[in-house]
């Protein structure tokens, strides 16, 4: 049955054309909480409603916190909540600031970025097609242990000949790095 297939109660029909907020996850809400939390024991709860921030800082901030997050660490350090928190809090930060009129636009002058990707993408299917016979071991934070990344050492008999002994003696200092 569509959504539209009842509309026996006048507000299921006024209803429907409205914002869905069914659809974000209440965990993301719960998540996001505990980083705006910490900004409100810090600096005080709504404070860029009243000071304003720049989109930069916050966008600065969102990036720590992801590319610590993609680097395997989960917990902030300085704070002990999540990274994804702390993410979480920045974006409702931005949306919140900008809603307010309270958000400095201080984003980089248009460099290019976009015209530069879809320049670029095709070159990922051209890499690919080379590289479509080889099954290399693509690690990931599975193939860590407690103590940091295992070290496993090279054995240059299973190295495929056809690399290149330049190559071969990269990926050695690589996986002794």
């Amino acid at each position: 049955m569509a959504l539209t297939d009842k509309l026996t109660n006048p507000k299921d029909f006024i209803g429907t054309d409205k914002l869905p907020l069914h659809l974000w996850p209440e965990t993301a809400t719960a998540v996001g909480c505990l980083g705006l939390l910490e900004g409100a024991l810090k600096y005080g709860r709504s404070n860029w409603r009243v000071s304003g921030v720049r989109y930069s800082i916050y966008i600065d901030a969102l990036r720590r916190h992801v590319n610590a997050l993609f680097e395997g660490e989960d917990i902030d350090p300085d704070s002990g909540a999540p990274h994804l928190s702390h993410a979480l809090a920045c974006l409702a930060i931005i949306v919140d600031a900008q809603a307010a009129g309270k958000l400095t636009d201080d984003r980089q002058y248009p460099g290019g970025y976009r015209k530069l990707v879809d320049e670029l993408t095709p070159l990922v299917v051209q890499i690919k097609k080379r590289h479509e016979n080889r099954n290399p071991k693509h690690y990931t934070i599975a193939d860590t242990n407690l103590s940091g990344p295992e070290e496993k050492p090279v054995d240059h008999d299973q190295l495929d000949d056809s690399i290149g002994l330049d190559h071969a003696l990269a990926l050695s200092i690589e996986k002794l790095s």
